[in-house]
């Protein structure tokens, strides 16, 4: 991730690169909008899940996905496996994708 973001993700030949800060042990599964880190911004997402075993990723990557409106199997946590920072590839078409991003979170295409 860079400062210089003004969105939580980034496009690829094969979908979005997508940057989430997860809380694990919410009291409810959910995105919650954007925060901007020290590394830029990034999506928040709780998770009932307990970081032990790979719970909470497979809990965020279902959250996402259901988020998004796209299958489970097209979100995959790419970096930062054991880190609250992950970075999420979400397969499928770039463009649709970043329209999909923007009218979930409000922003203007």
């Amino acid at each position: 991730m860079t400062g210089t973001q003004s969105q939580p993700w980034r496009s690829g030949k094969g979908g979005l690169q997508l940057f989430v800060r997860v809380t694990p042990k919410s009291a409810r599964d959910g995105v919650e909008g954007t925060i901007d880190g020290a590394a830029g911004p990034a999506l928040k997402v709780r998770v009932r899940a307990v970081a032990d075993k790979g719970q909470a990723n497979r809990a965020v990557e279902a959250v996402v996905a259901d988020w998004l409106g796209v299958p489970k199997r097209s979100v995959s946590v790419a970096s930062g496996g054991k880190a609250r920072i992950k970075t999420l590839e979400v397969a499928g078409d770039p463009p649709a994708l970043e329209r999909l991003m923007r009218a979930r979170l409000g922003d203007a295409p």
